[in-house]
């Protein structure tokens, strides 16, 4: 066993031994169970899988590929040689630690033939701002970098040159640095389906004369050309299903606010920015996940779609060639929220609400707004004051039904990180299917109440074994000058408020590789819904705790067993070598 040196002082050092993972007792334990004569037969795992990683499908060539993918640790002298066909402690204690063994399935596994407004999408909110809402450079660059990751919904604010013989992309009324909506449109065709083969919907916050409408339509056609979904109708009775969309983008667009009697000035509409409180990530690791009630303000009533007082009165000064392009209509009817949440039987359409005013709304017609997204799209977007491109709790638009929570992808926090975890559902090709109590109603045309009391589904049980790999991502003077981390974990749901819960470990001192060996247990109320978060930080006596990784997973997807659960850093990139190992099971 090596050891590492830290100097204190000038003629003083500190000395630590550097630990090697090794097995922890429990792991020593199924290895004894499932092996012979201290090797494990392709057999022997199988049964493993099936019994401990509850794999009941598992098959003899699957445990036997599982061994033939550690054939390239066979350097390393921890693969026994019997044959090539057998594991050994080491082995095992490698395989189930290593990237072969993940908490959730990898693959597309949901039925993706339903209607869009059967899925949560994951959606972007002003996706060409690289900072800030107010100063920051407009780009086509965090459009790339969000679809890149999956993000599967891009917002364009569309506005006139300074000529008014062009249009540019950026957001109104601020210091933001405009970018050409051309570049826009290339690198979304370039970038669209790298991550997922699933549809892209572009929406568009429209602020065009119907001549510069014309130009948006001749460019979008030119850009996209056949992938272009345009709908024969005028207004579709059903939305379209994600796989007869594939390779496809679709345009979402309402009436022009610019030319409307009823126009408001966004920046009135969204509220004054100079007050108000505003959500910024100051702390390390980003502010925690608000509760939500607590989000609520009364004071406010930001409103980024118009109030359209009719929106077939003002079609008609869509240019028409630009009109044929809408396959999502976008708008809020006239006559308040009884209009806006009236489900038609001859069309769809898409609704946007504010994150407040989705939670006004939510106070008494929660079950009205779960009626309207059964067959129409609901878009959720940040209140106004959140300047620094911060987010809210999403489960707010996800436990309604919303199917478009629009996030700031170019930040970091705990809200973003949710969002991330949501969406590494169903292979992370970013449709997630809603739960049937979403999408169903009951015999008498009820439907799922969000504020409902409800009992307990299922009980998550979670036990964080061990930690490794901040040795070798991190510098040795990192997380303290004189001494290595301490490290702990704090591990929680979010989900409907029933559901939310943090708890945490002890903290491990001195050690790189901590060995908590600590269980908890969740009792959960709406599983479908509940996201698991996992946290690791480190203890500082003097300064706020270090951040040392995170992720969350959807609870709906982990697989049962003893998995191996890699960590993302605050932007949610993914460490080379950060993962915990964790025991889950369902009870």
């Amino acid at each position: 066993m090596s050891k590492q040196t830290y100097r204190v002082c000038f003629c003083f050092r500190r000395r630590f031994r550097l630990a090697v993972a090794e097995a922890p007792d429990e792991i020593r334990g199924f290895f004894n169970r499932y092996s012979e004569n201290g090797l494990m037969s392709a057999d022997h795992l199988r049964r493993f899988l099936v019994e401990v990683q509850k794999q009941e499908n598992a098959t003899l060539e699957d445990a036997q590929a599982a061994i033939n993918s550690l054939q390239e640790l066979k350097h390393l002298n921890i693969l026994h040689h019997h044959r090539g066909q057998s594991l050994n402690l080491e082995t095992f204690f490698k395989y189930l630690f290593g990237d072969i063994n993940p908490p959730i399935d990898l693959k597309v596994q949901q039925d993706m033939t339903a209607p869009l407004s059967h899925y949560f999408i994951y959606t972007g909110h002003n996706s060409y701002l690289t900072g800030n809402q107010l100063s920051s450079d407009c780009s086509d660059v965090p459009i790339i970098q969000a679809l890149q990751r999956g993000v599967r919904v891009i917002e364009l604010d569309i506005w006139p040159n300074s000529n008014k013989d062009g249009i540019e992309v950026l957001h109104g009324r601020t210091l933001t640095t405009p970018v050409e909506l051309i570049k826009c449109l290339r690198s979304i065709k370039e970038h669209a389906f790298t991550a997922s083969d699933y549809p892209v919907v572009i929406t568009l916050e429209d602020h065009l004369t119907p001549d510069l409408q014309a130009k948006v339509a001749e460019m979008v056609t030119q850009t996209f050309g056949d992938i272009l979904f345009c709908p024969d109708s005028d207004c579709l009775k059903e939305f379209p299903s994600p796989e007869s969309l594939k390779k496809r983008i679709i345009i979402s667009t309402k009436p022009p606010k610019e030319y409307m009697s009823a126009a408001v000035p966004k920046d009135a509409q969204e509220g004054d920015s100079q007050n108000g409180k505003t959500a910024s990530d100051e702390e390390a690791w980003g502010k925690e996940v608000p509760h939500l009630e607590e989000e609520t303000e009364e004071d406010e009533d930001d409103d980024e779609e118009d109030p359209d007082e009719g929106v077939n009165r003002f079609q008609k000064s869509l240019a028409p060639e630009y009109r044929r392009l809408i396959a999502i209509h976008a708008g809020k009817p006239k006559g308040g929220m009884d209009e806006c949440l009236k489900v038609d039987p001859e069309k769809v359409r898409r609704l946007s609400l504010s994150e407040q005013q989705l939670e006004k709304v939510a106070e008494d017609r929660g079950t009205d707004i779960v009626r309207f997204t059964q067959r129409n799209i609901l878009r959720v977007y940040p209140k106004g004051t959140r300047i620094t491109s911060s987010n809210y709790n999403p489960l707010i638009g996800w436990m309604h039904g919303a199917q478009m929570v629009a996030f700031n992808m170019q930040g970091f926090g705990r809200s973003l990180w949710l969002m991330h975890g949501m969406f590494k559902s169903n292979g992370g090709c970013g449709y997630v299917k809603k739960p049937d109590f979403l999408l169903k109603s009951g015999p008498n045309n009820e439907v799922f109440d969000p504020r409902a009391t409800l009992p307990v589904k299922t009980t998550l049980k979670v036990r964080i074994y061990m930690g490794e790999g901040w040795y070798y991502d991190f510098r040795h003077t990192h997380f303290d000058q004189y001494s290595p981390p301490d490290f702990y974990t704090r591990v929680g749901i979010a989900g409907v408020p029933a559901d939310v819960v943090m708890k945490k470990t002890k903290t491990i001192e001195d050690n790189w590789i901590p060995v908590w060996n600590e269980e908890f247990e969740f009792q959960l109320t709406v599983p479908e819904l509940a996201l698991l978060r996992l946290e690791v930080h480190e203890y500082d006596m003097s300064e706020k705790d270090d951040f040392g990784g995170q992720t969350v997973l959807p609870v709906s997807e982990i697989q049962s067993g003893i998995r191996a659960v890699p960590l993302h850093d605050r932007e949610g990139k993914k460490y080379n070598n950060v993962k915990l190992l964790v025991h889950f099971d369902f009870v």
